[in-house]
């Protein structure tokens, strides 16, 4: 159950409105890295997080903050498009700054929202919650948490540095504070759980001794013509402290070549297919 106040989280004002920079605007509400995104993400961990219920408790109401974040946003868009000309016939379009404002809009904008702000990112794309991650592994959630946040705090950034208005950096600055803490909040999350290291490996319930250990703790060159990288990751006690990070060179070659032999009747493959005779090679071209 949620309640709603009528007021905003924090004042959104526009000084003067940029039709562009709303197109701009709709990455933080309907992108990757946007709003919708988290607020989605962190309802679904909080509908199956199992065990101590603070953390279902602190997802839903981060959820419904991030939620206030799209009405925010939402408000600012349409902020932005105030004044944008609504046909080609209106004094405002004849000018030229103007159609090269109006060129930089999203059309739908004006044909699908009435100049009001629309689920979707900055290039017209609606959100269809392909990346919203909800594991019911909690250690797993607050890192994909803690990416979402950062991502986001990157995108919100770049929008305050990609306007000259006075109120619409004093909006994003708020976006952009609320973000630090998000980021942090997930990451005591998992102190609280006994820290990074104890979550090590995710997840840390699958007992080691079941899964080919002679593997799990060097880090492998695969190029042809550069040594591997060295730092932290190819040397030293690992994250988990169970084992010793090493560098591998070159790879074993452990595996067997594939080989699904014919392909079966009636699977709409080629005669030769089927019946396995081999390809003949292309004769040479003269």
């Amino acid at each position: 159950m949620f309640h709603h106040s009528s007021k905003l989280q924090y004042p959104v004002r526009v000084e003067k409105p940029d039709p562009e920079f709303a197109m701009l605007l709709q990455q933080a509400i309907g992108g990757v890295e946007g709003e919708i995104r988290v607020a989605m993400q962190y309802f679904f961990q909080a509908m199956g997080a199992r065990g101590d219920a603070r953390i279902r408790d602190l997802l839903i109401s981060t959820a419904t903050e991030e939620l206030g974040h799209i009405e925010m946003l939402g408000y600012a868009v349409a902020l932005n498009l105030e004044g944008a000309p609504l046909s080609y016939q209106e004094e405002s379009a004849k000018d030229p700054v103007i159609n090269a404002i109006l060129g930089g809009m999203n059309p739908r904008h004006v044909l699908s929202s009435g100049l009001a702000a629309l689920p979707v990112n900055a290039n017209g794309v609606p959100f269809d919650m392909s990346h919203i991650y909800a594991s019911g592994n909690v250690a797993a959630d607050m890192l994909a948490n803690v990416t979402a946040e950062a991502t986001g705090r990157v995108l919100a950034t770049r929008l305050y540095n990609l306007t000259e208005d006075k109120g619409m950096k004093d909006f994003l600055s708020f976006l952009i504070a609320r973000d630090t803490m998000h980021q942090q909040q997930w990451l005591a999350v998992i102190e609280e759980m006994g820290g990074l290291n104890a979550s090590l490996p995710i997840p840390n319930s699958f007992p080691q001794s079941d899964e080919a250990q002679e593997h799990s703790y060097y880090c492998l060159n695969t190029s042809l013509d550069k040594p591997l990288p060295k730092g932290r990751w190819s040397e030293g006690p690992s994250y988990d402290g169970n084992g010793q990070f090493t560098a591998k060179e070159k790879p074993e070659i452990l595996g067997q070549e594939p080989d699904l032999g014919s392909a079966r009747p009636g699977s709409g493959a080629q005669n030769e297919q089927i019946s396995g005779a081999s390809i003949p090679p292309i004769p040479p071209v003269k």
